[in-house]
């Protein structure tokens, strides 16, 4: 399995524990949740049920005896009634199990589809753990791509479940040296700009990487996946919102509308955006975006912790938005044209300095500070009678009373930094120091694709170079 080597570990200290585990495992659409599950445990799993998109009680219910006939060698199996019903089937299946020298293996998966209104799905499953698996010598793993609903009704359930789960694994995409590693295994073997192009548009996760294929530039294979009408990405983004929410209608606005500001929106400025009006609902809505990774908040220097800055982070539905949603339904795009715009080459900046804001902790390593404690911020000011306006990419504050400035450039070529580029940064330094009456050394941070050409105008004002490599 590529990657994933912390929550392999986590799986496995729950299957050798001497204790009953529940494991509530939630991330994005197409991160690889089931295929985590499933590729950990194989031919240790006792009882699977995967749960029906939009299927009703009836429905979930036959699924679940199909589920516990397959479980139990083709044995059929009456459908239950309810789910109190269900899950002492269940039980009962799994108490018979007794030749069994391990821990048993219980994974649901898509567990918010099984819980429709007034189902009482959540009781029937909190009786099972409560009267039977809570003292068994059992791992019961549950999924869901509705990261809201799962940390809401089953994480933070003040119920039946409350305080039951014992691991939680919120599974990321890739990183970077993680897709290069998966492409790698598929005997796909890109330069790190290719992967880095390939990112820029399907960002780490898993399914949409494996729609990559072999002979193939970056620029071709973006073109069949994203810009021919039966291309897997051409019509995802239609699909992620209606599989994570109740409302996706209201989620897909907020997107569109944190997709129109590259340095993000705050707070106040976001129901205007959206039309989306302000209090509890937004609340929740930023907060279920951001569990389920499409957006990131960041705190802004200077300012209180409350006064954060949302971002779109997901690196598809920026890409989406800006270039294939302008499409005609079944117009083919050309992304060997569109990918020498001015168009793509202002956006490829921002998508960078979203993959940069991604791998912070590379940095930091490539820095030589991750040993130092920092915190990460943006800076953006509007400008005043005494000085112009200016927004910078990235600052770690140190507590080794400094602060590195990072401005992040994303280049086809090694980068010599031009007059014009380097006042503009000695500028950014200065209004930062004015603005902020910071008493802290400021180091001055380039970040590029394929590095710095030193000249007459980066020596004495860049302190460190780091490129795309620092970030595998």
């Amino acid at each position: 399995m590529i990657g994933r080597k912390k929550e392999q570990s986590l799986l496995n200290q729950a299957l050798n524990s001497d204790k009953p585990e529940l494991i509530a495992i939630i991330g994005r659409r197409r991160v690889g949740k089931t295929y985590l599950v499933r590729n950990f445990f194989k031919d240790k799993i006792d009882f699977e049920m995967v749960g029906l998109k939009d299927g009703n009680l009836r429905e979930q219910l036959t699924n679940f005896s199909f589920s516990l006939r397959e479980a139990n060698n083709g044995i059929p199996s009456k459908v239950p009634k309810d789910w109190l019903t269900a899950f002492d089937q269940l039980r009962l299946n799994l108490e018979a199990k007794t030749h069994l020298k391990r821990k048993k293996v219980v994974f649901i998966d898509e567990f918010p589809w099984i819980a429709t209104n007034r189902s009482k799905f959540l009781t029937g499953f909190g009786y099972f753990w409560n009267s039977y698996a809570s003292k068994a010598n059992i791992v019961v793993v549950i999924c869901g791509s509705a990261a809201s609903w799962m940390i809401k009704k089953v994480i933070n359930n003040k119920g039946g479940l409350h305080n039951r789960v014992t691991r939680k694994i919120v599974l990321q995409p890739f990183t970077l040296s993680e897709t290069e590693a998966y492409f790698q295994h598929r005997k796909i073997f890109f330069d790190r700009y290719q992967i880095l192009q390939l990112y820029m548009v399907m960002g780490g996760i898993p399914h949409y990487l494996d729609q990559v294929e072999r002979g193939e530039s970056a620029t071709q294979n973006i073109n069949r996946t994203c810009f021919h009408p039966q291309g897997l990405l051409r019509t995802e983004f239609e699909n992620l919102f209606k599989s994570l929410f109740a409302f996706p209608e209201k989620y897909e606005r907020l997107v569109v509308a944190f997709s129109t500001s590259w340095k993000g929106l705050s707070r106040s400025e976001i129901p205007a955006k959206s039309k989306i009006k302000d209090g509890g609902g937004l609340t929740n809505m930023l907060l279920a975006l951001e569990q389920s990774g499409f957006i990131t908040s960041y705190a802004t220097f200077g300012k209180k912790a409350k006064d954060l800055v949302y971002r779109l982070t997901d690196n598809y539905s920026l890409f989406y938005l800006k270039f294939i949603q302008p499409l005609a339904q079944k117009e083919v795009g050309n992304w060997e044209s569109l990918s020498l715009s001015q168009s793509w080459k202002s956006w490829s900046g921002y998508a960078y300095e979203n993959i940069c804001l991604q791998h912070l902790p590379n940095v930091k390593n490539a820095l030589g500070i991750s040993g130092i404690h920092s915190r990460a911020y943006s800076f953006f000011a509007k400008a005043n009678k005494e000085t112009k306006g200016t927004q910078i990419d990235l600052l770690i504050d140190r507590q080794d009373q400094t602060i590195s400035l990072c401005e992040i450039k994303f280049f086809n070529d090694k980068l010599s930094l031009t007059k014009a580029q380097a006042d503009a940064l000695r500028e950014k330094r200065t209004i930062f120091k004015l603005r902020t009456k910071t008493k802290k050394h400021i180091f001055v941070v380039l970040i590029t694709t394929f590095g710095l050409i030193p000249n007459q105008h980066s020596i004495g004002l860049i302190d460190n170079a780091l490129t795309m490599d620092d970030l595998f």
